[in-house]
């Protein structure tokens, strides 16, 4: 979520996909501001988050740099410690590899509508079977799909099987412990400090209203938006807990500072299909989300900038359109 603010903050604004800019003719030059003429050239675009990137690295490091320290201290006491070569980088690579593809083929909408949404439509139809309502649910039954392969991939593979691999490693440890978080509630407030004018500046633009929330019945009912949100959060807190949690947790003791780095690649991939500026972002959300998880041995403060940023999106895209909800349960 908050990786689009980040792209969107780089470009000033929501911006399409590269490949759907065309050459703007000259006449239309007069009527664009200086960042909208520079972005509609695809060169500048593509070459945009370079510079913006190599900027922000200083602040980054110095707000991390001792955390980073640590961890590549720790790393090397541990590789000194040990007699036999540690696959841990090894095997979790090839889960995250696995995991991640299993997602991308058969956990999204377009496999629910083809395999799922008939299924329901049988239990529904034929069956009849009660509770289910294709007609009124089905989009939030497509994201009920889409959100659970989230999960289950996210928590309910990767933990359970590396606890089997590597029974002396603590779970707890892979940023789970609530131990000293409220210690560090000032660094959530310090993310929300550089996050929130992003997302004003990104509710201010014209087409905002019609993207979010993700979910287009949340405007139907209260009943609608809560569930909505709650998959949402869960789903986010899935998210952190695979990325921040168990990627770092399971790489740092090798790796070090290296491991949030090697966690950011695939957190970057993921992104990919969304607009090419948001997915440049997620770069940034993935070394400073994965530093936060290692500065707070936790991943809860990354959990609470997501779903800060994710609800707020929501609630003032629905303000914007005068979508919000006047009734608590959907009509009919």
């Amino acid at each position: 979520m908050w990786t689009g603010l980040l792209g969107a903050a780089l470009a000033l604004g929501p911006v399409p996909s590269p490949l759907s800019v065309p050459p703007l003719p000259w006449t239309r030059l007069h009527q664009m501001s200086w960042i909208d003429v520079l972005l509609s050239h695809q060169a500048v675009k593509a070459l945009l988050p370079v510079p913006v990137l190599a900027a922000l690295a200083p602040l980054v490091w110095w707000f991390f740099r001792d955390t980073w320290k640590r961890l590549d201290r720790e790393a090397a006491e541990y590789r000194a410690s040990r007699t036999s070569p540690d696959y841990r980088p090894m095997v979790c690579m090839v889960i995250v590899a696995i995991v991640l593809t299993l997602q991308e083929y058969y956990g999204g909408r377009g496999f629910y509508e083809a395999n799922i949404r008939p299924w329901l439509v049988d239990l529904e139809s034929r069956q009849h079977i009660h509770g289910v309502n294709v007609d009124r649910y089905d989009e939030f039954y497509g994201y009920c799909w889409w959100a659970g392969a989230r999960i289950v991939g996210y928590v309910f593979v990767p933990l359970p099987l590396w606890k089997l691999l590597f029974p002396r490693d603590s779970l707890l440890d892979m940023g789970l412990r609530v131990r000293g978080f409220f210690r560090h509630l000032w660094i959530y407030g310090l993310c929300l400090a550089f996050v929130i004018p992003a997302m004003l500046l990104v509710a201010s633009q014209p087409d905002f209203g019609t993207y979010y929330p993700f979910y287009k019945q949340s405007s139907r009912s209260w009943f609608d938006l809560l569930i909505w949100e709650g998959l949402y959060f869960v789903q986010f807190f899935a998210l952190e807990v695979f990325f921040r949690g168990w990627i770092v947790g399971a790489l740092r003791k090798t790796m070090g500072a290296g491991a949030i780095v090697a966690m950011a690649v695939p957190y970057c991939m993921i992104h990919y299909g969304k607009p090419y500026l948001e997915a440049n972002g997620a770069i940034v959300a993935g070394i400073v989300l994965g530093s936060l998880a290692m500065r707070t041995r936790s991943v809860y403060a990354g959990f609470l900038v997501h779903i800060t940023v994710a609800g707020s999106m929501d609630l003032l895209a629905l303000w914007h359109r005068a979508g919000l909800p006047t009734q608590f349960w959907p009509p009919g």
